[in-house]
């Protein structure tokens, strides 16, 4: 029998007062006076136990602000952008100067039925992370793949900075081989200056050292510039995390748009969402900083040549070798012939041109020529040996 049918059955067939029977089972007379009220006018029912919840909540997020969130969530994911409660907490208070608390917007959606439980994923309070100090410390470079309509796969090239995790490069190409690489470095560079350090994992393009020793062109590359390259673990792919994870953020955003016909088209793709994420996408690692803002804010690390300046003026391009083993470069509206010998007449090079600093590589990475620029000259004859 329960406390409260004791109560009644004391009072009504017992004739015991109720402030003695309140003492007695040590309650209150003011429950015992409810229960005997709900007893006579609703018999055996009105002893069950009732809800505390209070018919009204003064502090209750208003009906019209929860279905703002869930619009607002709605049509993140229809862009294919980041949709959490972090993130539409940022949004809101963009648009209205402040914004209900994270975990208020995240029991919105839960509600809604927007949030499927997980009990099963690591707690993010248990992951070791690490993070470069300084922008430009270290960058992480990695390689996706995306398919075009018809089917076509192409090659990605990602770069982030490790502190701030800017994009500083993100590159579509039909193939990606060792000296595009080297290209899309220098671009990078040319933009936000050169790293102290470039992470990857061990693909051929940035390593050779799992085929037998050597070194590929970004390594060399790399050396010759005073940059650290550093690879990850085999089969460790967390080393590069960042990269990783962006990859995802990416593909994300690529899935709810048109699908590209052609790498010229991917790459306006991506060069939109670069300027998105980098300047107006909240970042959950940066405190809900952009990239480009946490950039900006701390100096620059560089690499172990101190006095080593991304050029003012850098490009690259592609070119053929003619039959006479000379390729052709416009400087400042002048046009420049550069000899490489007969020897490799027909092979395609990448020209990288860093004011008057001109390199010559192969498509596989062999460094062909290395030259200082004279601008008085229409022809730049090769070294006599």
């Amino acid at each position: 029998m329960s406390l409260a049918r004791l109560v009644v059955t004391a009072v009504r067939v017992e004739g015991r007062s109720k402030s003695e029977v309140a003492r007695d089972y040590r309650v209150s007379r003011r429950w015992v006076q409810e229960l005997v009220r709900r007893f006579d006018a609703e018999g055996e029912a009105g002893l069950a136990a009732r809800s505390r919840r209070p018919r009204t909540s003064p502090q209750r997020t208003a009906e019209a602000l929860a279905d703002e969130i869930v619009e607002l969530r709605k049509a993140l994911v229809d862009q294919g952008l980041d949709a959490g409660a972090h993130t539409i907490a940022y949004h809101l208070s963009q648009r209205h100067g402040r914004a209900p608390a994270p975990s208020t917007i995240w029991r919105i959606l839960s509600r809604r039925g927007f949030v499927t439980p997980q009990p099963q994923k690591r707690p993010k309070s248990s992951y070791v992370r690490f993070q470069a100090e300084l922008p430009n410390e270290r960058w992480q470079a990695d390689l996706t793949h995306w398919k075009l309509a018809g089917d076509g796969e192409v090659d990605i090239l990602n770069i982030l900075d490790d502190h701030s995790r800017l994009l500083v490069a993100s590159h579509a190409r039909a193939t990606t081989k060792s000296a595009d690489v080297v290209a899309s470095f220098h671009q990078a560079a040319a933009s936000y200056g050169f790293p102290a350090s470039l992470l990857t994992d061990n693909g051929a393009i940035f390593t050779a050292a799992p085929r037998g020793g050597g070194r590929c062109a970004i390594e060399v590359e790399l050396t010759r510039l005073g940059i650290a390259a550093r690879h990850s673990r085999p089969y460790h792919p967390q080393t590069c995390g960042k990269v990783e994870r962006f990859h995802q953020t990416l593909k994300r955003w690529l899935t709810p748009q048109p699908t590209a016909a052609t790498v010229t088209e991917l790459q306006a793709q991506l060069d939109h969402f670069a300027s998105y994420y980098n300047t107006q996408r909240p970042h959950r690692a940066l405190d809900r900083r952009t990239p480009a803002a946490t950039f900006a804010v701390r100096p620059k690390a560089t690499p172990l040549s101190h006095d080593l300046q991304a050029p003012s003026h850098c490009r690259v391009r592609r070119d053929k070798v003619d039959r006479s083993g000379v390729i052709t470069l416009r400087y400042n509206s002048r046009l420049h012939h550069i000899g490489l010998g007969r020897r490799h007449a027909g092979v395609r090079v990448l020209v990288l041109v860093a004011d008057l600093e001109v390199r010559v590589l192969t498509e596989a990475g062999q460094l062909l020529r290395a030259l200082t620029l004279d601008p008085g000259r229409d022809y730049q004859p090769q070294a006599q040996t």
